[in-house]
């Protein structure tokens, strides 16, 4: 078909849908890899990173200046070089700064950057930043010709292509990513073993790849930590560029009187949150799998301290030990993966070879375009001191040509066979200048001038003086790292430790019986058997409020009036002396609150919760209520007024419900008209004008009703009346029924 108005023809090309799909696919998978996911070989950085440098370069925002709003430097990059969202980048820029996420920060942050625990950094208004000086090792001679620029994506700016890179940056700090079909995951590594192996490969380009394990041991996390993988190992993975390591915490012991000791964990892996590590050990220690264990204590300030409480001394610190690196997230597994790309854009696997290498002819590249644009500067200021001098030897002359001729460039141009640019140099010479004194110094500066453009000339012209100059360069920035230790000094220990052999460890725990004693004042007491519930004290004015039998690996539910359930378990608990202890010692509940109901923990039983104001839910299962905290978790949400006044669990046959209120009228409806959920406000149970809910339970409707009155049970079979929807008004309960509207 024509187009009348461009007078040319549009071509429409039938595709299948397949073909159409796959080709658009393909764009945004390889957009995705190389605008987004995968670092550069040469500089280890995407593009994220890059700009985010850039435009702090920019703005100026070098170590010996001030600090900035990030707000500013994100506004900046977005505004230029990165079309994406405002909280992308100040995340990207967030982690550069992070000391416990990269190992050679690139943006020295100045305010909440968040911490080791989890927390998130403050907003970008907040915060203020700068560039480290190891940041400035990646853009120095950035403005010296030495990489490519490429247009920005509205084609109003120009962006570096890669940054020069003083050192191996991909290694250094390492790097993670997932493209479309692929993904990277590269470990950091310390900046001095780098180095030294880059002057041997820059020696001996041929050499083995075992050579360079001479100097690079291992990964060099930001944390710290232990690699424990074999030395074969460590090498195969380099080797392929694909594999993982072993990182364990470090921990030492600290002994106590009487052969006691506890556990002190001062390094943990990399990647992983301090509270998580915490977390995941008192889940262990609830769910019986560290029955050896009595607590964890975080300790911890700006330094890692994390202590580690065993029950007693017959399980030995290794022992204890080797059972956490199994169940816990004090040893992880970190995967290696160099898939980056290289020099010619395309997207590969490199073994650590390979990847210095790639380094080493990206430095080649800087330093001759890097002497290449000093050349031309040599050059070109040395013609113009010629001209200079033509000057000096012919000053009357020039003189009385500016003054009296129309076209004084033309003249001197075609009098002495100068260049323009000499000519031009000469017309704009400042009178002060023409001293006797300043031709010695041009003359000098000349000369200095002809020894460097002969010395870039041979550099230029000779490979071997290309890498001598690297190995220069290398030497130098490692001797000036080396006088600060903590850049230079290694963290994470390598040492090799075989998986141990946990066949030895026995964690016997004797189920035995127990009572469970909760006071009306809130004191706590666990005695042994079950058979002394008649040798029970209390304090002076305290009386019983719970008393239940069970074992001392049980865990027990505790829910508060607040609507708060707290999780006690019994195997962290001794025998109690005298009355027993403040429940507040095992949970932070409010001097405000009470403790209504209290069940033993069955990982699948369901629950039913309902507050004053008749609303309540059903609670799937017991094992979305632990909480591993002192700070328990909140279930039911009620107003200020309202509490809770129904925690009860539920038996699998059960199929109705009955509620009951102050004004004493019963009602009964189908247990599914309950909403199930973990946590929440619920639905309403009763319609009522006036007077709370008493009490609820679940039953078997063809068994009946039962509730205790006078210690005796009484059964109520014909319901009929009662019987109907929920949020009804229900009915006068029967006669007979308690007087205390509670079914037991």
């Amino acid at each position: 078909m024509e187009d009348t108005k461009n007078n040319s023809k549009q071509v429409i090309n039938d595709l299948t849908f397949s073909d159409a799909l796959g080709d658009r696919y393909v764009s945004y998978a390889m957009s995705t890899i190389m605008s987004r996911s995968l670092p550069d070989v040469r500089d280890g950085l995407k593009p994220v990173h890059r700009r985010l440098l850039y435009a702090m370069l920019e703005l100026k925002m070098s170590p010996q200046s001030g600090f900035k709003k990030c707000a500013r430097v994100v506004g900046d990059v977005i505004g230029k070089f990165h079309p994406h969202g405002d909280q992308a980048v100040y995340d990207a820029m967030v982690r550069l700064a992070q000391e416990f996420s990269v190992r050679y920060p690139l943006v020295d942050g100045q305010g909440n950057f968040g911490s080791i625990d989890g927390d998130r950094a403050a907003a970008m208004r907040y915060t203020e930043a700068r560039l480290t000086g190891i940041a400035e090792l990646l853009l120095k001679d950035i403005d010296k010709d030495t990489v490519d620029f490429t247009s920005t994506y509205d084609g109003e700016y120009n962006e570096p292509i890669v940054l020069p890179g003083l050192f191996p940056n991909i290694l250094a700090n390492g790097a993670t990513g997932i493209a479309v079909g692929m993904a990277t995951n590269i470990p950091s590594h310390n900046i001095i073993e780098l180095l030294l192996a880059i002057r041997h490969l820059v020696k001996s380009p041929n050499a083995n790849i075992n050579s360079i394990f001479k100097y690079i041991k291992g990964p060099d996390f930001a944390t710290g930590g232990t690699v424990i993988d074999s030395p074969e190992s460590i090498k195969k993975a380099y080797e392929t560029g694909k594999g993982s390591f072993r990182l364990r915490a470090k921990w030492i012991v600290e002994k106590k009187t009487h052969g006691q000791y506890i556990i002190v964990v001062n390094e943990i892996p990399w990647s992983v949150t301090k509270t998580r590590i915490i977390e995941k050990i008192e889940e262990l220690i609830s769910l019986r799998k560290l029955t050896i264990l009595s607590d964890i204590i975080d300790e911890s300030t700006d330094d890692i301290r994390i202590l580690i409480i065993p029950k007693n001394r017959d399980v030995t610190p290794s022992q204890l030990m080797a059972r956490l690196f199994k169940l816990s997230d004090l040893e992880v597994k970190i995967s290696l993966n160099m898939n980056v790309i290289d020099s010619s854009r395309n997207p590969r696997v490199m073994n650590i070879k390979e990847v210095l290498l790639a380094f080493i002819d990206h430095r080649q590249e800087v330093i001759i375009r890097y002497s290449k644009n000093r050349l031309k500067i040599a050059m070109d200021r040395k013609e113009v001191l010629e001209g200079y001098l033509i000057v000096f030897d012919n000053l009357d002359e020039i003189i009385e040509i500016i003054r009296e001729d129309d076209n004084p460039k033309e003249k001197i141009m075609n009098r002495w066979k100068l260049t323009d640019m000499q000519v031009e140099s000469i017309l704009n010479l400042r009178l002060r200048f023409l001293r006797r004194l300043e031709e010695q110094l041009i003359t000098d500066e000349k000369n200095k001038l002809a020894i460097e453009i002969n010395k870039i000339n041979e550099l230029l012209n000779s490979e071997t003086k290309q890498f001598n100059k690297i190995d220069e360069e290398v030497r130098d920035l490692s001797q000036t790292l080396k006088k600060n230790r903590e850049l230079s000094d290694r963290r994470t220990l390598i040492k090799y430790t075989p998986i141990d052999d946990e066949d030895d460890l026995k964690e016997i725990i004797d189920e035995a019986p127990y009572i469970f004693i909760l006071s009306k004042n809130n004191w706590i007491q666990l005695v042994k058997g079950h058979e002394n519930i008649s040798s029970i004290k209390y304090k002076e004015g305290d009386e019983e409020k719970f008393i239940l039998l069970v074992n001392n690996t049980d865990k027990l539910l505790l829910a508060s009036d607040s609507g708060r359930v707290f999780t006690l378990l019994l195997i962290n608990m001794d025998i109690s002396k005298g009355f027993g202890s403040p429940i507040r010692l095992f949970m932070d509940l409010p001097s405000e609150d009470s403790i209504v109901s209290i069940s033993i923990y069955e990982e699948n039983k369901k629950l039913l919760v309902a507050s004053s104001n008749n609303k309540g839910f059903l609670i799937p299962n017991m094992k979305s209520l632990l909480a591993y905290t002192k700070l328990g978790k909140n279930v039911l949400e009620i107003n200020k007024n309202d509490k809770l006044v129904v925690f009860k669990t539920i038996k699998d046959d059960d199929d109705h419900i009955a509620v009951i209120g102050e004004n004493h009228k019963l009602l009964i409806f189908s247990l599914s008209e309950l909403p199930m959920q973990n946590r929440g406000k619920g639905v309403i149970f009763q319609k009522v004008k006036q007077g709370d809910l008493s009490d609820a339970k679940a039953f078997r409707y063809n068994d009946g009703l039962i509730c205790i009155i006078a210690d005796k049970k009484r059964i109520f079979k014909d319901l009929k009346l009662w019987l109907g929807k929920r949020a009804q008004s229900g009915r006068l309960a029967p006669r007979g029924f308690p007087r205390s509207n509670c079914f037991n």
